[in-house]
């Protein structure tokens, strides 16, 4: 039996796609480092009870599920250096661009809200200064490797039309386009109008917590509906690392602090339902992954 370009990518040969950035590389790593720091001290704190957020928040859940995200993510970008072209990874990286410019953006918009100007124990002022400083360096730098890696040609070789090597299973598209669009369009509601979508949160949120949420769930909706213009599962692995972790780590948060949650709520059985395709769609994709990288017989 002969195997195509494509069908070597799954077992091991060259990809189909653009040479990926170094850039690209050490902003992932980067970012995987701050993020596991990070997420995992507003996780915790969240875990004990305390909201150590940049911006002073009514309830610590808000802060620990954006910590949660943060540490569930770092793993899979700590993986993108093994990615062999741009298109491995972009799922992931997007989606991570998409964090880093819309925090900075809602810590600016919500600056009378940080730590830094309300005041209180020097740690959370000096953490509010660094977050608003780190996030900036860190999203003009993903603006710049994004321009640098779409700088970078295409090998001639892949012109053509592409055949994905382990193509997504056609009855997994409409779940993931539900999915990625419920996502996306809960993410870009809280960003837009805070005060309309906040209140519909299944817990007390304040306007920086509601846009804050926005951002992440915007960028999950990047990142599932990206997964579809793929329709590749050899161009998801890191995606697929993150996608349940963020989905595990969040329900942690969401368990201990289960009594500030309304779940008998629309929103609140909502974001079972979301966090839940999270968890199936990261684990499903990487059975079919598995499945698809065994080599054939014949």
């Amino acid at each position: 039996m002969s195997t195509t370009g494509e069908q070597a990518a799954v077992d091991g040969g060259t990809p189909v796609g653009r040479d990926l950035s170094p850039g690209v590389v050490v902003l992932s790593k980067v970012v995987g480092g701050v993020s596991l720091t990070v997420g995992a001290l507003l996780a915790a704190t969240a875990l004990a009870g305390y909201a150590a957020g940049a911006w002073v928040s009514p309830e610590a859940l808000s802060p620990g599920l954006l910590g949660a995200a943060m540490a569930g993510v770092a793993p899979a970008l700590l993986t993108v250096g093994r990615a062999r072209v741009w298109e491995e990874v972009r799922s992931l990286v997007l989606p991570l661009a998409t964090v880093l410019v819309g925090l900075f953006a809602v810590s600016l918009l919500n600056g009378g809200s940080l730590r830094a100007a309300k005041g209180g124990p020097l740690f959370l002022v000096l953490f509010s200064l660094g977050w608003v400083a780190t996030l900036g360096a860190l999203a003009l730098g993903a603006v710049g490797c994004l321009v640098a890696q779409y700088r970078v040609r295409a090998r001639p070789a892949d012109a053509g039309r592409r055949v994905p090597a382990a193509p997504l299973p056609g009855w997994s598209k409409p779940p993931l386009a539900v999915l990625g669009s419920g996502w996306l369009g809960i993410g870009a509601g809280l960003l837009a109008f805070p005060a309309f979508w906040g209140p519909l949160v299944p817990w007390t949120v304040n306007r920086a917590d509601a846009q804050g949420l926005g951002v992440w769930a915007l960028a999950l909706g990047v990142g599932v509906l990206a997964s579809l213009v793929e329709d590749d599962l050899t161009r998801l692995r890191p995606a697929l690392v993150a996608v349940p972790s963020v989905a595990l780590a969040a329900a942690v948060v969401l368990a201990v602090h289960a009594p500030q949650v309304d779940w008998a709520s629309g929103p609140g059985a909502s974001l079972v339902a979301l966090l839940a395709g999270l968890l199936v769609t990261g684990t499903s994709g990487r059975w079919l992954l598995t499945r698809a990288s065994r080599p054939a017989d014949g």
